[in-house]
């Protein structure tokens, strides 16, 4: 398959009209897990056949870029490859990304040691109507048609449990087997590409993953020594698994936790610094220390508290999501002392608007945060792309984000 510079429009692309019918859901799973697996194995095959990345990330990432901000556009839903299959794989394959995200396991579904029974089929449970319990205790359930799972009961049900739960309910870090998928996938990469390690559910999601959301914005309050022996412990976690991806050799770790609803801070800011922002401080450090770069992800308007990520060292703050912040504020205020990731609208734009506007869009983030700061952009899209996106919006937002400007 083809390598960037060759173009999309001159491939064959008689089945690009076609597509995939919406009934994909209906695919007997072991259909489903072939068409994923033949995905990734294309996508592989050609990021690993382009020419090394790396160092042109890096150095874009710290505003010393050559005149292309970076791309990283496998940021998507299961269903968006099922959807348009052997489509989608020739867009990555003629237009490969910069960066590789290296997932070790579904956030939701967590780690599964080999004999684990009754093991969840992630193709299952992240397509079709399904429960089912993580390693924390944590039940989930994903919806048909839906994006992502959502926390349907949560293991510490009153913080007379916690001892117990802190004695036996977290999973054991250095599991034997833990990131062996990882390993194999930095295996393939590293050399030429920037991959990061995800760490997803840090600390605030994981925290009311265990209580539950209402209980937590209860507990700040009510039961904060009880929120901080959690804290402590969800931390000395966090910080094995950083001192993991370091040995793996991960050029960064993009830990996630949403702290933003579409207007404002899901806290008071005073209560993050107080709770929060030296538990970060503390994990940026360490990833510092062992040599990779911190990466954040929080989706939402945090504007109130990035000039915070900023003291305590954050070096790419992912995304910059449209409709909930201002790019040119943020390009303002922050521009040239931290790098972004995402800007690209998947609410509205990618949805419903139309291949140029996509482009016009695309070119539009490019000129606001990326290239009046030496190209300091990861160039993608803000969240999780989905299958109600046109497909020839995919093909315009592949084509633009490669522009060189």
């Amino acid at each position: 398959m083809g390598l960037r510079g060759e173009g999309y429009e001159g491939r064959e692309r008689n089945s690009m009209s076609r597509g995939t019918p919406d009934d994909y859901r209906d695919l007997p799973v072991p259909e489903m897990e072939a068409r994923l697996a033949r995905f990734e194995e294309a996508v592989n095959a050609a990021q690993r056949a382009n020419p090394p990345t790396k160092e042109r990330v890096r150095m874009a990432l710290h505003g010393k870029g050559d005149g292309r901000c970076p791309v990283r556009l496998k940021r998507h839903s299961l269903d968006l490859i099922l959807k348009y299959g052997d489509d989608l794989a020739a867009l990555f394959c003629a237009y490969p990304d910069d960066a590789v995200a290296v997932i070790p396991y579904d956030i939701t579904i967590g780690y599964q040691p080999p004999n684990k029974t009754p093991r969840v089929n992630a193709v299952e449970a992240l397509v079709l109507d399904r429960q089912w319990v993580d390693e924390w205790g944590t039940r989930w359930g994903h919806a048909l048609c839906g994006v992502g799972a959502t926390p349907l009961e949560c293991p510490l049900q009153d913080w007379e449990m916690l001892d117990a739960y802190l004695a036996t309910g977290v999973p054991e870090p250095g599991a034997p087997g833990r990131f062996d998928a990882a390993a194999s996938l930095l295996a393939l990469h590293g050399e030429g590409k920037y991959c990061f390690g995800i760490i997803h559910l840090a600390l605030f999601e994981r925290l009311h993953a265990l209580r539950g959301m209402e209980n937590v914005l209860t507990d700040f309050v009510t039961h904060e020594p009880e929120v901080g022996r959690l804290l402590d412990r969800l931390e000395e976690y966090l910080l094995e698994l950083v001192r993991r991806w370091a040995a793996l050799g991960a050029d960064a770790v993009f830990l996630t936790d949403d702290w933003g609803s579409q207007s404002s801070l899901l806290i008071s800011p005073e209560l993050w610094r107080h709770l929060f922002r030296p538990r970060y401080a503390r994990v940026f450090c360490e990833i510092h220390r062992l040599g990779m770069e911190v990466i954040f992800h929080s989706c939402g308007n945090v504007t109130a508290i990035v000039g915070d990520l900023v003291d305590i060292g954050l070096d790419v703050l992912d995304p910059v999501q449209p409709g909930a912040m201002y790019m040119a504020q943020l390009a303002r205020d922050f521009g040239g002392a931290l790098a972004f990731s995402g800007a690209v609208d998947v609410q509205d734009l990618l949805v419903h608007g139309t291949p140029q506007r996509v482009k016009d869009e695309v070119r539009s983030v490019r000129d606001t945060l990326g290239a009046p700061f030496g190209g300091a952009l990861l160039l993608g899209p803000a969240n999780v792309m989905t299958p109600d996106i046109p497909f020839a919006n995919l093909v315009a937002l592949f084509e633009s984000a490669h522009e060189r400007r």
